[in-house]
């Protein structure tokens, strides 16, 4: 995988379990055009399909792969959850954790990601608000994407509201230098992008933006050109 996977800035794309434009063929579809940006710009782009299309994107698919949750379980009689160790054998990279559609408590929190260290499996903690986001920091994922509930999906980037971006920033930078600060929420434009980044954050988890687009393909090039163009102002 080349190198500049895991270099920053980061987009995450959630699939979620959109219908049509996010499972079966069309989330393979959406996959390849990641990847193609991804290696045109050379820049860090992760796709998290739903499970029923993660391990055919795993195999096909040169990229970071995350998947959507995890459970604290390794494996074994746990009808209808995601263990960890099946995650593993079938070559994830990472998660999410404690999306607003899919919340754990911190208890529950803390011991999946015990494994996903143990298991040296990424995860990408969602959280609500800055000083949710600062809780979550204390564990040390690998990333926490601070999400406003109320904007997800809808229309207004979280970049509208600065002042709780920067926030975040400064709060995570308080408790741990090791974790990665990103954020998420209406953010559908390379300008959201931009902004995000310019905030302080290293990347965005986004859902909609892209997977709903009516030119995908379009929307991610744009983005990815946005991170390029942010890398070389800051390096």
């Amino acid at each position: 995988m080349p190198s500049y996977y895991f270099e920053p800035p980061y987009l995450i794309v959630n699939f979620k379990t959109y219908s049509p434009e996010g499972v079966g063929k069309k989330a393979y579809e959406l996959a390849k055009i990641l990847e193609k940006a991804a290696n045109e710009y050379g820049v860090t782009i992760i796709p998290v399909p739903a499970n029923i299309d993660l391990t055919k994107i795993i195999e096909e698919i040169n990229l970071p792969i995350f998947a959507q949750h995890a459970d604290p379980f390794e494996q074994g009689s746990y009808t209808g959850f995601q263990p960890i160790m099946p995650l593993k054998e079938i070559g994830v990279t990472g998660t999410l954790l404690n999306h607003s559609e899919h919340p754990i408590g911190f208890t529950k929190l803390e011991k999946t990601l015990d494994l996903l260290n143990r298991e040296k499996i990424m995860a990408c903690v969602c959280a609500a608000s800055p000083l949710l986001s600062k809780a979550a920091a204390s564990l040390e994922p690998w990333a926490v994407a601070m999400e406003p509930p109320e904007l997800i999906g809808g229309d207004v980037s979280v970049t509208t509201q600065p002042e709780i971006v920067k926030e975040t920033v400064r709060l995570v930078d308080e408790v741990t230098k090791e974790t990665l600060v990103l954020c998420g929420a209406g953010v559908k434009t390379d300008e959201h992008v931009k902004g995000a980044l310019d905030l302080g954050t290293l990347g965005v988890l986004l859902a909609s933006g892209v997977v709903k687009a009516a030119n995908q393909e379009e929307v991610v090039q744009k983005m990815a050109k946005a991170m390029v163009e942010w890398k070389e102002k800051n390096n």
